[in-house]
């Protein structure tokens, strides 16, 4: 499967074949946990505007995914990310097409401050008050593993806003 987004996407995990899949989009997030809390972000625009993320974004050209969410965290809160360990992958295909392969980092602290930018507001939250409510739905399924160091692997199909299918490993 080719994973263009002019092309209408299987609803099922089953029905796509991973292996051969490739996304539209490679991107990152990094999950900056200090003292039992998380630095997350108000994305004011993008994909997933408004909604409560990890800063992250797509890859550029020649950039390691490692690499990737590091300069995304320095764009969107003007803070470089130290202790930097990657934490899993999803891969996400959406109804209409759109397909994206993200690798989810965490880091155990910063340098700088946590600085408003014009891609997004920085917001700290205990482990234990994260608002899943205000979030991508799949998130409440798959952060508590990464809370626990525990590798993760997802695949997962939606509709807009709405998980329709997903397998999540880990």
């Amino acid at each position: 499967m080719s994973g263009e987004a002019d092309e209408k996407q299987p609803s099922t995990v089953a029905a796509i074949e991973w292996d051969t899949w490739t996304a539209v989009d490679i991107a990152t997030l990094l999950f900056v946990i200090q003292d039992g809390r998380v630095l997350l972000i108000r994305k004011k625009r993008g994909l997933g505007a408004g909604k409560i993320n990890a800063p992250g974004g797509r890859l550029d050209p020649g950039e390691t995914p490692e690499q990737c969410a590091i300069r995304e965290v320095q764009e969107e809160l003007v803070v470089t990310a130290t202790g930097v360990r990657a934490a899993g992958v999803h891969r996400f295909q959406f109804v209409d097409g759109y397909s994206l392969h993200v690798h989810v980092f965490t880091a155990d602290g910063y340098e700088g401050t946590p600085t408003e930018t014009e891609e997004a507001i920085p917001l700290w939250f205990p482990v234990d008050g994260i608002p899943f409510d205000e979030m991508w739905a799949d998130d409440r399924l798959w952060i508590p593993m990464m809370l626990a160091n525990r590798w993760f692997d997802g695949r997962w199909i939606f509709d807009g806003d709405d998980i329709v299918d997903y397998v999540l490993e880990g």
